[in-house]
């Protein structure tokens, strides 16, 4: 008998660690391989749109609810993780205080170049930076990576002197200190939420690597990749 066919499961970048690892144990535990692939959200919504084959789609959760509305995905949604935004600089420069939200603040104002990405952080730095009155200040300093490539490496390659994205996607990057999260006053949570394709060729199994995904059984893996699960 032929091995099953892989799942193939498309996320956005803020994910794909941890759906990788909880990917893998599931198939090692006897369910469907999967094919895990990622890239910046805004591409993957596109994708989705023009139609491109796949079986589970996990995208931040008002994403997921559009594109179930448009009839791209069946629904029910189901909620995976919660994600914070963390605060990176290069390794070995100067660590600014980031323990309040005037830390933050200052610390933005204080940035030669500051970098977030094009997905749910960036257009929430973009508001909290308009709410403290200093985004016209700081707007040329402002580089954004294109979608897909992470703002750790932008940190990295010393392009950006303070970075802000996901946690998720700040930890274990080489060549960057991460400060910590956002404090909890301007902390953002985005929930990372799934669904299936409605041209899923194998729903029963795509159901199945959902259930495995949200149980409470992954929460120790969600955490150990800088994400919390969801209650």
């Amino acid at each position: 008998m032929p091995p099953p066919a892989a799942l193939s499961m498309l996320s956005s970048m803020a994910t794909r660690e941890v759906l990788k690892a909880l990917a893998d144990a599931y198939a090692a535990a006897g369910g469907d391989p999967v094919d895990a692939r990622a890239a910046g959200g805004v591409d993957v919504a596109r994708r989705v749109r023009a139609g491109e084959a796949a079986d589970v789609i996990v995208l931040a959760s008002n994403v997921i609810d559009e594109l179930i509305a448009e009839g791209h995905l069946a629904g029910p949604r189901v909620d995976l993780v919660r994600s914070g935004v963390g605060i990176a600089v290069p390794s070995g420069r100067p660590r600014p205080p980031v323990a309040t939200e005037a830390d933050v603040r200052a610390a933005v104002l204080g940035a030669g170049t500051v970098s977030f990405s094009t997905g749910p952080s960036g257009t929430y730095l973009q508001k909290l930076f308009d709410r403290w009155g200093i985004l016209p200040t700081v707007k040329e300093r402002i580089v954004v990576p294109p979608p897909g490539v992470p703002v750790g490496s932008f940190v990295a390659e010393g392009k950006a002197d303070l970075g802000f994205q996901q946690l998720s996607e700040l930890l274990n990057v080489p060549g960057i200190d991460v400060l910590g999260p956002l404090p909890e006053a301007i902390q953002t949570m985005t929930v990372f939420s799934a669904a299936v394709t409605r041209g899923s060729a194998n729903e029963a199994g795509a159901r199945a690597l959902l259930a495995s995904l949200s149980a409470p059984a992954a929460a120790d893996v969600k955490r150990r990749y800088g994400m919390e699960p969801v209650a």
